[in-house]
């Protein structure tokens, strides 16, 4: 069968299984819109929250990012894994004894302030929004190319499959269709890498297979190191970040996943603490195993691109390269009309995107407007090389397929998460919380779901016109997080004496400073012009970084503010001593 006819077929078979969920576990109180009921399993929870923690920048972008960053990419992995484990060592228990599932709720009432909560509402809606946007391109281009539909359709598909299971089945669809998700997810991601490590290298463990020798004795990685060498690009396995930036992008990744709202929230969907802190460990195995199988990925995918496209006549490319030239995700221009694909370091374009035109060449090529001056005459997205690895590698047509459906799972499975956070946060914490207390059950849930359809169309806005490829944009996300979120979450935990103003104070200033950043350097809307060249970064630290600056200049500013004010009521003082004491932690909280 063809691929086209595997894509239907799995993807039918996986959608179908996601809606037959959504249906099983229709919910009809807030409880088990907002929290699954609190009665999921350790076990389910940690599939559930792998599932919602690896969204499509892990499946799809990670890889990807590493494939042409080489060394440098080693910040995503750093980054994301090691801020998961922040959140489960430092924050989760104690979020989940405090009592509060949505970290606007958290912060509105330790900080006794409605103030407080609608800032904090602001951030939760801006963060979601942004690393939504990354959810809805990778499910755009995953239906664009494997169903041959038009880009838009495919993101308008992808929206009514998250609409549905989000609005009948609330968390508790959510959840238990993020366990099917993980599961389709990560079988998705290993077999092809199973393949392609047996293929490249005889072992089938892919990360060994990335440090073993090819067949003609010379090392994977050394033979890589030549390949990029030879064509011009430093190596593979050197980094060419400052080490400052470096330590400032995996610290603001560390961070933001510490304080992300749709992650936190699923620890309460648990019955008790230490269920909680299971749920917890068995999710970082979970992830492990998809992040450690990533990097051996990235090796494959750019050896098998090189080898298969460099140098070569364009008419003896593989049908793979035209497929993926129709996506407008992948170009050539003959520069020098030789009828040869010269992949070289360089930009093989002008400006940030490239602009493609329906001309063909002498060749056949897909010809790139506004060709830059550079030798390089091939243009690669980066969100493609996961998704087109096994075409590349000629995997059987069912494994280029399961890829597909994997790829979606990762998406859908963080849409629907964050899509729940941005109604949590309306529903309950800004019309609940502040604007009709009185409000009854029927009536939040109303809201909830209605909440959920607007969030979903502006998602779907995101996907059809995308701000750029999808890691770049959740690392934004995170930087976001970390700049609002992070501080005031520590320092509510472990600082008595932190109070209302030096927490509003401090997340208004974090989250503006760090979005006038990257509007400054990745838009150029304040100088109107284009983005800011990366020799003018502040202290040499790109957008993705910045958001390790952004949550210093919070803590200092929090900190200075809360000691120039008022101290916290004296309850308060005594609810922040009794949720770091271990007693009675494993009471279910009430919601």
């Amino acid at each position: 069968m063809s691929v086209q006819t595997w894509t239907w077929i799995l993807i039918g078979l996986t959608f179908a299984l996601y809606f037959g969920i959504a249906i099983w576990a229709r919910v009809g109180s807030t409880k088990d819109f907002y929290v699954a009921g609190g009665g999921v399993s350790p076990l389910a929870n940690g599939l559930a929250t792998a599932a919602d923690w690896m969204s499509a920048a892990s499946f799809i972008s990670m890889a990807g990012l590493i494939s042409f960053m080489g060394y440098d990419g080693s910040v995503y992995l750093m980054g994301w894994t090691g801020g998961y484990v922040l959140l489960a060592l430092l924050l989760a228990p104690y979020l989940r004894k405090f009592g509060k599932f949505t970290v606007p709720d958290f912060i509105g009432d330790r900080y006794y302030s409605n103030t407080a909560r609608t800032v904090a509402v602001i951030c939760a809606l801006l963060v979601s929004f942004t690393y939504v946007a990354g959810q809805m391109r990778g499910v755009g281009i995953v239906f664009s190319q494997f169903l041959q539909v038009d880009i838009t359709l495919g993101v308008i598909i992808g929206m009514l499959v998250v609409a549905f299971f989000a609005f009948v089945g609330g968390m508790k669809g959510i959840t238990y269709t993020q366990v099917a998700q993980y599961c389709v997810l990560i079988f998705a991601f290993m077999v092809p890498a199973f393949f392609i490590s047996m293929q490249m290298t005889g072992n089938p463990l892919p990360q060994v297979a990335m440090g073993s020798k090819l067949d003609n004795g010379v090392y994977l990685l050394d033979h890589l190191d030549q390949l990029h060498t030879n064509l011009g690009f430093k190596e593979y396995t050197s980094g060419s970040k400052s080490t400052l930036d470096v330590f400032a992008i995996t610290l603001a990744l560390m961070l933001g996943t510490a304080g992300l709202p749709h992650v936190i929230v699923r620890f309460f969907t648990v019955p008790k603490v230490k269920d909680a802190r299971k749920s917890a460990g068995l999710a970082l195995l979970f992830i492990a195993i998809l992040y450690t199988t990533a990097p051996a990925i990235s090796v494959f995918s750019r050896t098998n691109l090189i080898d298969t496209v460099s140098e070569k006549k364009y008419t003896q490319m593989p049908e793979w390269f035209k497929n993926w030239e129709n996506t407008g995700l992948i170009a050539w221009t003959d520069k020098n009309n030789d009828g040869k694909i010269q992949y070289r370091n360089g930009s093989a374009i002008e400006g940030k995107k490239p602009s493609f035109t329906e001309q063909r060449g002498i060749h056949g090529e897909r010809l790139i407007a506004n060709s830059a001056v550079t030798e390089n005459e091939l243009y690669v997205d980066r969100d493609i090389m996961v998704l087109a690895n096994p075409e590349i590698a000629k995997l059987p047509n069912w494994v280029i397929a399961l890829v597909a459906a994997g790829g979606l799972a990762a998406a859908l499975s963080t849409a629907a998460g964050l899509l729940l956070v941005i109604s949590t946060s309306i529903s309950h914490d800004l019309i609940k919380k502040q604007i009709n207390p009185n409000i009854s059950d029927k009536k939040e849930l109303l809201i909830a779901r209605i909440s959920i359809l607007i969030a979903i169309v502006i998602a779907g806005l995101f996907g059809i016109y995308p701000p750029g490829f999808v890691a770049a944009i959740v690392a934004l996300a995170f930087g976001l997080d970390a700049a609002s979120f992070f501080p005031a979450i520590v320092l509510g935990i472990f600082d008595k004496r932190m109070n209302k103003q030096g927490a509003i104070w401090g997340m208004v200033v974090g989250i503006s400073l760090m979005l006038f950043y990257m509007i400054r350097f990745k838009t150029g809307l304040f100088l109107i012009m284009d983005p800011r060249p990366s020799n003018e970064w502040w202290f040499g630290i790109s957008p993705e970084g910045f958001g390790s600056i952004a949550m210093l200049v919070n803590i200092i500013i929090s900190i200075v503010v809360s000691r120039c004010t008022s101290a916290p009521p004296e309850h308060i003082q005594e609810l922040v001593e009794k949720i770091r004491i271990p007693n009675e932690a494993d009471k279910p909280s009430d919601h």
